[in-house]
C-alpha cells in the first residue's frame, strides 16, 4: 500500500489490486474553529469526525449505487474509518460541483445585492475549480469546454446528475426533519463513465434543523440512530 496523496480531510493510497484505500480524518474544514463546508483551509479537529462522515458516505453511496447512481465505492471499514474505491480520473485537476437549495455561504457572499441570506434556491448547480491558491473560482460551461476540462455534452451529464444525487440526499434528510442547504460532490470518470467519486458527508454540506446548522458529528447521529 502506498501513499499517493495527503489531503485535508483524508489520505489516500494506492493498493497493489489497483483500487485506492480513502483514509478519514478527524478535521474539518473552516476557519477559526467554526466549520465550514466551503473552506480551504482546516478549521478544527473534532474527534469521531472521519469515522461519521465514513459512516454517512457509505450510508449515501449504498443508496446511490441501489438507484443505479454510478459512483467509485466498493467497500467501507468503519472500524478503521477506511474506505476502498476504483480509480477515477478527475477533470483536469479537479472540480467541485455545488447544488445549492438556499442562499448561503459564498453564493450568498458573492451574489447578496440580488438575494436575501437564506433565500430558497431551485436546485442551482455551480462548478468550481479545485484550486486552494485561487479559491476555487467558480468556471463556466463555456470555459469548461474552451480549456478542454469537461466537454460541454459531458457537463449537462454532470448537471444531471449533481440535482438527481442532491435531489436523493435531500429527500433522506428530510425524513429526518433535516433540510439540505447545500452539497458539494467531486465526479470523475470511470472506463468513460462520469461517476461521483470522494465522500458524501456531513464534511461537504449545510444542513439544518429547527433552523439550527447540524455541525459533521451530529448529522451522522441523526440521520444514522
Amino acid at each position: 500500500m502506498e501513499l499517493v496523496y495527503t489531503g485535508k480531510t483524508k489520505n489516500v493510497y494506492r493498493l497493489e489490486n489497483g483500487n485506492y484505500l480513502l483514509q478519514f480524518k478527524d478535521d474539518v474544514t473552516g476557519a477559526n474553529g467554526v466549520f465550514d463546508p466551503g473552506s480551504n483551509t482546516i478549521g478544527l479537529t473534532i474527534e469521531g469526525a472521519g469515522r461519521a462522515g465514513l459512516s454517512l458516505t457509505k450510508y449515501f453511496f449504498e443508496i446511490l449505487q441501489s438507484q443505479g447512481i454510478p459512483t467509485h465505492y466498493i467497500e467501507a471499514d468503519l472500524d478503521k474509518a477506511t474506505m476502498t474505491v476504483k480509480p477515477a480520473t478527475v477533470f483536469g485537476k479537479g472540480l467541485e460541483v455545488i447544488c445549492r437549495f438556499r442562499a448561503v455561504g459564498s453564493f450568498y457572499r458573492r451574489y447578496g445585492d440580488y438575494v436575501e441570506e437564506g433565500q430558497p434556491l431551485d436546485a442551482f448547480v455551480e462548478v468550481t475549480l479545485k484550486d486552494d491558491a485561487r479559491e476555487d473560482p467558480p468556471i463556466s460551461e463555456d470555459a469548461l469546454d474552451m480549456l478542454n476540462i469537461l466537454s460541454k455534452q459531458e457537463y449537462q451529464v454532470l448537471k444531471e446528475l449533481t440535482r438527481k444525487i442532491a435531489g436523493i440526499i435531500k429527500a433522506e434528510l428530510a425524513k429526518k426533519d433535516i433540510e439540505l442547504y447545500d452539497i458539494k460532490f467531486e465526479f470523475g470518470r470511470i472506463a468513460g463513465e462520469i461517476v461521483v467519486i470522494d465522500e458524501i458527508s456531513g464534511g461537504n454540506m449545510r444542513a439544518f434543523k429547527d433552523g439550527q446548522h447540524i455541525q459533521p458529528l451530529d448529522l451522522a447521529r441523526l440521520v444514522l440512530n
